[in-house]
């Protein structure tokens, strides 16, 4: 079924347990401070009634609707419609990635990587999400303590989450999670594995499915960006009316059944499946992220024409610069489509390295694509008036007067505004912290592009040329 965005809202009224500036957060609902991102998250409910965007965000099944997002890929096909879909939803949200996107790559996932039981359990899981609608969020990344021991030599065991209970029936586990996207403002969390692991650490070698509600389970919220409630869309034009809601999730003994476990103390399994979460998620990563580059360059190329700078070389320079930073990422997107492949259980998976090159380009050109901008802008992103100021009366003349250039003062006051969004707050400072870190780190990226790619053709052309080819490796 399709579920409305206000299903989806009343959803949420349960007796989840979450912490905001430490504080019980009784119904998060009717938490001022949540509005944005709950209506945010709707988005993806939403999209489904539009009807421009029907066919791309619906499939019919037996004569019954579902959400696009569970389309399992099948197909390369499929990956490229997975991928306009992410983007149109990314580019309602105003550059912003919404909620379906990361809990369906987690299932995708599971079921390319479980096994036997754990994959029966899966697909079930996959079955009651897709026929509920259900708002998944993923829970990975594990705090990880002294980053130089493995799982089980940790001080502290609950450094990550590991099992410490079980039975016929359930499993009880402990440690937390941490920078869990949306997890206040979804129904059910996925968890996943975090790293790959020995037989040692097996006791943390886990996967499973909760309801957000569970016994023992608690959400401490991220404050940063707090104050999104009193902002107005003049001075904050994407923040105001968009926000994440991030979490350290706390599992206190928390009782799992056993039909919602996916992997259990499968050690060498651990690393499989938190690869194959990635395979997807840095796919969804450089498709929301592309309405991003896109308000980069059109922002860059309108204050250029309104502060009349536009025709100066150097800043031409900058223009073509962003255009190709831009591009590059969309091409390698799409390429990273052109090149999917059927994986395990025949479902499809965008070509790795390629995804890692375009989750790697996005990253390491993002810092110096904003600083073009800034440098295009100028310094009024800091020093410029507010909404107060542009509402009174007796003011606003002299704005008008004063910061009129090539274009009339409200106009360029209004892109200045979306620039220092985007680049100068504090909304600008989590997007600069995303690119370096969020779906995996540029290392991370560097690892998996040579962990994917096959040297043979360029190490066997470098020997025919050096005419080293016939001499034994031994040699060296």
């Amino acid at each position: 079924m399709l579920r409305t965005a206000a299903q989806f809202r009343q959803g949420l009224r349960d007796d989840r347990r979450v912490i905001y500036k430490g504080e019980r957060v009784s119904d998060v609902t009717a938490e001022p401070e949540f509005a944005t991102a709950i209506g945010h998250s709707s988005i993806c409910y939403e999209i489904s009634d539009m009807e421009e965007y029907a066919d791309l965000a619906v499939d019919i099944e037996g004569g019954e609707k579902f959400s696009a997002y569970f389309t399992v890929p099948r197909s390369r096909a499929d990956l490229e419609r997975r991928g306009r879909l992410i983007e149109a939803t990314s580019r309602l949200g105003s550059t912003v990635i919404v909620l379906k996107e990361v809990g369906t790559d987690g299932l995708f996932a599971l079921l390319r990587t479980c096994v036997g039981e754990g994959l029966e359990h899966a697909q079930a899981f996959y079955e009651h999400c897709r026929r509920d609608d259900v708002a998944l969020a993923v829970a990975q990344t594990d705090v990880k303590g002294n980053r130089a021991l493995a799982p089980h030599q940790q001080e502290d065991p609950d450094l990550y989450i590991h099992v410490v209970d079980d039975d016929a029936d359930t499993i009880t586990v402990r440690g937390a999670k941490v920078h869990t996207s949306f997890s206040a403002n979804a129904d059910e969390l996925i968890v996943l594995p975090t790293r790959a692991m020995d037989e040692a650490s097996a006791e943390y070698a886990i996967s499973f499915s909760v309801p957000v509600d569970t016994p023992g389970l608690t959400l401490y919220v991220s404050p940063y960006s707090a104050g999104d409630a009193e902002r107005n869309p003049f001075e904050f034009p994407i923040s105001s009316r968009h926000k994440l809601l991030e979490s350290l999730t706390v599992f206190d003994n928390v009782v799992v059944p056993k039909e919602n476990v996916f992997l259990l103390r499968e050690a060498r399994r651990a690393g499989e499946l938190a690869i194959a979460f990635v395979d997807y998620h840095r796919f969804t990563a450089v498709c929301y992220k592309l309405p991003l580059l896109d308000a980069i360059v059109g922002a860059a190329m309108e204050i250029a024409e309104m502060n009349g700078i536009a025709r100066a070389g150097h800043v031409r320079d900058k223009l073509a610069h962003l255009v190709s930073y831009a591009e590059t990422v969309r091409a390698l997107r799409d390429l990273a489509a052109v090149r999917a492949f059927e994986g395990e259980g025949g479902v499809w998976l965008p070509d790795p390295m390629t995804v890692n090159i375009a989750k790697y380009a996005f990253a390491h050109g993002f810092h110096e694509a904003t600083a073009r901008l800034i440098d295009l802008a100028g310094g009024l992103l800091v020093t410029g008036p507010g909404q107060g100021d542009w509402d009174n009366p007796d003011v606003r003349p002299v704005l008008e007067k004063y910061f009129a250039s090539a274009s009339p003062a409200e106009p360029r006051l209004r892109m200045l505004n979306l620039i220092g969004d985007m680049t100068a707050r504090d909304f600008g400072g989590y997007q600069s912290v995303l690119a370096a870190h969020a779906e995996g780190s540029l290392e991370a990226e560097k690892q998996m592009i040579l962990r994917s790619y096959d040297p043979e053709r360029a190490r066997s052309y470098a020997k025919r040329l050096s005419g080293t080819r016939h001499l034994p490796d031994s040699l060296w």
